[in-house]
């Protein structure tokens, strides 16, 4: 089953295209992995997908219906969750607190399900022994991992992960894949935008390229960064 679908998508600032005639299929329980350069339209990409910006031309699909004209909250509560490559959590809320707020607004739980399930994700993400700590204090790990919280407290289908191991360690890193491939276990269907290139193969079903908002390589991830023209132009070596 399709779950996601963009039907060339097309996203310009001014004179400035950033997305540009973007077409792709994600299905249900697979993990796309996003490459690109820095400005190549990865986020403008996601922006789109959850409705924060509105496309130029083309069409957005989830679970088959045209949601292009959907405002975010409505996507999130039909079961798209994302994180954000700069946490944002409400700093001075606890993480449990956080965790509430967004299973209560983003996944449209009552307070007794809310609850239930923010307990649920701070064991799924390790957060437990941060529960009662505000969330504005909380290491560069654990903010990302509250982001990846917070999006999972709304209980989606469809996840959508943004450099969201940016900036960690490589001890951390892997600590956050491992957190990953249990969820993905789960059967969540994930995109994953990242720059660390040995955390994404490790999940990553399929790989897409882009670069200047066009697709410049799909498919296997080992075929794709064998491909010459991506191992110029986001790796910087000559064919």
């Amino acid at each position: 089953m399709t779950l996601l679908a963009l039907h060339g998508v097309r996203k310009s600032y001014g004179a400035l295209t950033v997305t540009d005639d973007v077409s792709l299929a994600v299905q249900a329980g697979e993990t796309l992995g996003i490459l690109g350069p820095n400005g190549a339209g990865k986020t403008t990409l996601f922006n789109l997908i959850t409705g924060d910006v509105r496309a130029d031309a083309g069409r957005v699909e989830y679970e088959g219906r045209d949601v292009t004209a959907l405002p975010p909250h409505r996507r999130c509560r039909g079961g798209i969750g994302r994180s954000y490559q700069v946490p944002q959590p409400f700093g001075h809320m606890t993480v449990f607190e956080n965790l509430v707020t967004a299973a209560c607004f983003g996944g449209r739980q009552t307070e007794r399900e809310a609850w239930a399930t923010a307990v649920q994700v701070l064991e799924q993400t390790g957060l437990a022994p941060q529960a009662n700590k505000p969330a504005g204090g909380l290491t560069l790990l654990n903010r990302k991992r509250l982001e990846l919280a917070r999006a999972l407290a709304t209980r989606p289908k469809l996840l959508l992960l943004d450099e969201i191991a940016g900036g960690l360690t490589e001890p951390e890193a892997q600590v956050l894949v491992e957190e990953l491939k249990r969820i993905k276990a789960q059967g969540v269907t994930m995109v994953w935008i990242e720059h660390v290139v040995h955390a994404l193969l490790a999940i990553a079903d399929r790989l897409l390229v882009i670069n200047f908002g066009q697709t410049l390589a799909e498919g296997d991830p080992q075929a794709v960064m064998a491909n010459p023209e991506v191992r110029r132009v986001y790796m910087g070596m000559e064919a």
